[in-house]
């Protein structure tokens, strides 16, 4: 056939780009009255498989867009499309405009949607336009936003990285904080309930030089005495290297935090999933409100606080067994000396619970 000469004579001539004309046969398909130029690197057979892909009238890509979403979804996406108003519509970013008017326009014309593939014959909304829509009407653009801020939240807090499922089968933590002379640890389940909270002396931080024996006789002492749990959070220090005063007391906690990933991460060689999380310091103390500058402030305050909010609210936001509170508050009221770890660890704990577990076990779509 004429066509058929004509596009053969149109693919051998490729090499430079030039304008071809293509003179209109009455058996031309259609598709070729709008090759207008022709590229040495685009390869005859991607010419044919367009030529294929758009005959029929786009009939092959209307029934692809019902195949992509189970029956169930289609229901979902066919009852907005079918109920949902204009300004409705407009929720959905992708719909904005004169699409949804043409939507409305079209049910009133043509009566409901019947299938997914209808939405196509909606002027402005191609095939792929229609794909995102679907998607968004599944997962509306503020749950995506949500979700993307969620996942954004449990990278920045969390390291290693750890997928959300395994954060929702979470019962308990244990949240490990050390100094230079001590190591505090709070035990949380996940309804906030603290099961242990207690600390351990040390070692005291001098220009002595400690063996590597030392540390590990040391910590393994603490992690004795340490109540197993689900995940084990460290904090992670914010000294920077830069700072070459601050360098003894950063290997200091370098080497007791690979000791602490050593000795509780006893089951990584099984099965490849870190036991033992850390979360910035700074991350916990901007929760709080801790933050003065760049300078992270004491939680004593705010730890006096939760143990009497334990006592005089029905939800508070920490629970403390009744026979300890006095124990506790005596502790923090009478210490002669700022215990710090103690109170980080604590409040380490309630900001990982409230600013990952919680917002991770609620990600949704």
């Amino acid at each position: 056939m004429a066509w058929r000469t004509n596009l053969a004579c149109l693919i051998k001539a490729g090499g430079r780009r030039r304008w071809f004309p293509v003179p209109e046969y009455s058996s031309l398909p259609p598709v070729l009255n709008n090759i207008c130029s022709w590229r040495k690197s685009t390869a005859p057979e991607k010419l044919v498989a367009s030529i294929a892909a758009c005959d029929t009238d786009g009939k092959e890509s209307r029934s692809a867009l019902d195949r992509l979403f189970s029956p169930e979804q289609q229901a979902s996406i066919l009852q907005v499309l079918n109920t949902a108003s204009g300004k409705e519509l407009e929720a959905f970013r992708l719909l904005r405009g004169r699409k949804s008017v043409n939507i409305v326009e079209h049910r009133k014309k043509f009566g409901p949607f019947q299938s997914l593939e209808n939405l196509i014959g909606v002027p402005l909304i191609q095939y792929k336009t229609a794909v995102e829509v679907c998607n968004s009407i599944l997962c509306p653009e503020n749950k995506r936003r949500k979700k993307s801020q969620e996942q954004w939240l449990l990278r920045k807090f969390i390291k290693p990285g750890v997928e959300k499922e395994r954060l929702k089968a979470v019962n308990s933590i244990v949240s490990v904080v050390f100094g230079t002379r001590r190591i505090a640890w709070a035990h949380l389940d996940r309804r906030r309930t603290v099961l242990d909270w207690q600390q351990a002396e040390c070692w005291k931080l001098t220009n002595k030089i400690y063996p590597t024996s030392f540390y590990l006789e040391e910590i393994s002492s603490v992690i004795s005495k340490m109540p197993k749990a689900d995940l084990y959070i460290l904090e992670k220090s914010g000294l920077s290297i830069q700072n070459t005063s601050l360098l003894p007391i950063l290997l200091h906690f370098l080497i007791i935090e690979a000791i602490l990933y050593a000795l509780l991460n006893k089951t990584f060689a099984e099965d490849g999933q870190h036991r033992v999380l850390s979360i910035q310091r700074n991350a916990v103390g901007k929760h709080f409100d801790l933050m003065i500058g760049d300078t992270r402030t004491s939680g004593r305050e705010l730890v006096k606080q939760l143990l009497s909010e334990s006592v005089l609210k029905k939800q508070p936001r920490v629970f403390f067994p009744q026979d300890l509170i006095v124990q506790y508050r005596q502790k923090i009221v009478k210490s002669s000396y700022r215990i710090e770890e103690l109170y980080d660890s604590l409040l380490q704990a309630v900001a990982f619970y409230e600013l990952v577990f919680d917002r991770g076990s609620e990600l949704t779509c």
